[in-house]
């Protein structure tokens, strides 16, 4: 059986890229109590390391992830303790355990890239529409599937689905649990491509992120996350807050100096985290 503590693991690469693997390929990486702790824990601690600049995530074995594991669904309806109605509690700031699964992603300060393959189906897909990219597998199966068990998406689903899909299309999604391929989901805004490898393409491109200014790279997440929820004015301001802190930094000067001079840039890793 798997150890609670091999249910995820985190691979690291060159140039401060780690996958972040869901591993239980013999269950499609269905989600337990025990596999989302672990997720959250992780991706928490690789995500604030200062050397981490990029992560990979995906599932393990023939899919990304089916979803809640249904037979252990009375596992989901109360915590370790045995007391009902966990989910309204605030664990992790806004969200509550299982919702931070899927949040926790687009609060950390470094990009994250989805890998897509097999399925993504209920809390799955929304664990994977958290990742700022999200690239999958021709033929792979997704879908908001919550409605199949007399339930609602509830893995911040309705958070970013709003940010990524029209509201109509994730209607229809929410309320038929509809089983999309990947040309359409990449159509729907659920996927952003289509590719045939993509735990492969995903750590090439991790990899070329990971290889550019680490401090442009984290603002610029800041301002697409600001960008989400705040005004205009607010994010003209933010722009220019930004460029000013970047422009004649260290980094930036090496950036310049790299592309000038035609050889690969050399960065230090980042201290504001």
């Amino acid at each position: 059986m798997t150890r609670m503590d091999d249910l995820v693991l985190a691979t690291p690469h060159e140039n401060g890229v780690v996958e972040v693997i869901l591993n239980r390929p013999d269950k499609m990486n269905a989600l337990t109590v025990p596999l989302i702790e672990s997720l959250v824990a992780t991706a928490e601690r690789v995500g604030r390391e200062r050397t981490t600049r990029a992560i990979v995530l995906r599932g393990a074995g023939r899919a990304f992830c089916a979803g809640i594991d249904v037979t252990r669904f009375a596992e989901l309806e109360s915590d370790s303790q045995g007391t009902p109605g966990r989910l309204t509690r605030r664990t992790h700031g806004t969200s509550n355990l299982f919702q931070r699964a899927a949040t926790v992603w687009a609060d950390l300060p470094i990009p994250v890239i989805a890998a897509v393959h097999g399925v993504a189906f209920g809390g799955g897909l929304q664990i994977a529409l958290g990742a700022d990219i999200r690239l999958v597998a021709p033929g792979t199966k997704l879908s908001v599937m919550e409605i199949k068990w007399g339930i609602v998406p509830d893995m911040a689903g309705m958070v970013l689905m709003r940010r990524l899909v029209r509201p109509d299309a994730a209607r229809e999604l929410a309320l038929t649990g509809r089983i999309v391929e990947a040309a359409e989901a990449a159509g729907l805004g659920l996927a952003t491509r289509v590719v045939d490898d993509p735990a492969a393409e995903a750590l090439r491109l991790a990899g070329e992120i990971a290889g550019k200014n680490p401090h442009a790279v984290r603002a610029a997440k800041r301002l697409f996350e600001l960008a989400t929820h705040a005004n205009d004015a607010a994010v003209l301001v933010a722009e220019s807050v930004e460029q000013d802190r970047l422009i004649g930094s260290p980094a930036q000067r090496e950036a310049m100096a790299a592309n000038l001079e035609k050889r690969a840039p050399v960065f230090a890793d980042p201290e504001d985290l």
